[in-house]
């Protein structure tokens, strides 16, 4: 696993020793990241459900102005920290619970969503995040999930952009606009 451009490019991740945490393949990161193109830099990313770290890793080594990592297993934690250290990037991360971070957090522009595919709690988290409104007017939630996960709708202001397929994974993505 490796960082795919920016200031970090090239540089190896440390991935767990066990199956506990599930990384991003390197095919998806790279699909999520032509995805959002030019809407990295500049923004402030929330990556919840961490695991090493590397969605949030990748979006801080294309620009991203600011990064916080959240995952409840230490183990995660650690390698948050040591692949921002081998990057040498800064970040934010804390281990605690991502239903509860996200009911006392303030607003990011750019929100990955990537739990343990059978935990069900996709509709919890996008429900959160939802009635707490932390999404800025014109952000994105990318939400990983296996592909045939359903997923529920957001309400206005939040809306559904597009769904991507690869293989066993989707890509759903969310966005917020005031204006509907």
């Amino acid at each position: 696993m490796r960082v795919i451009t920016g200031s970090a490019r090239g540089r190896r991740l440390k991935t767990p020793d066990n199956y506990d945490i599930r990384p991003t393949s390197d095919n998806v990161k790279e699909a999520v990241f032509n995805i959002l193109q030019f809407d990295v830099e500049g923004r402030r990313v929330l990556d919840l459900f961490a695991g090493t770290g590397q969605l949030g890793i990748e979006a801080l080594s294309r620009g991203a102005a600011s990064a916080v990592f959240i995952d409840r297993d230490r183990t995660a934690v650690q390698i948050v920290k040591d692949n921002l250290k081998t990057c040498g990037l800064t970040g934010t991360v804390l281990c605690g619970d991502s239903l509860s971070y996200l009911r006392s957090c303030g607003r990011f522009d750019l929100i990955f969503v990537d739990p343990p595919y059978d935990s069900g709690i996709y509709d919890e988290v996008l429900q959160t995040i939802n009635q707490v409104d932390i999404l800025s007017e014109g952000g994105i939630i990318i939400v990983e999930a296996r592909r045939e996960t359903p997923l529920s709708d957001m309400t206005a202001p939040y809306r559904a952009l597009r769904e991507y397929r690869y293989g066993k994974v989707k890509i759903c993505t969310y966005t917020r606009e005031d204006s509907l």
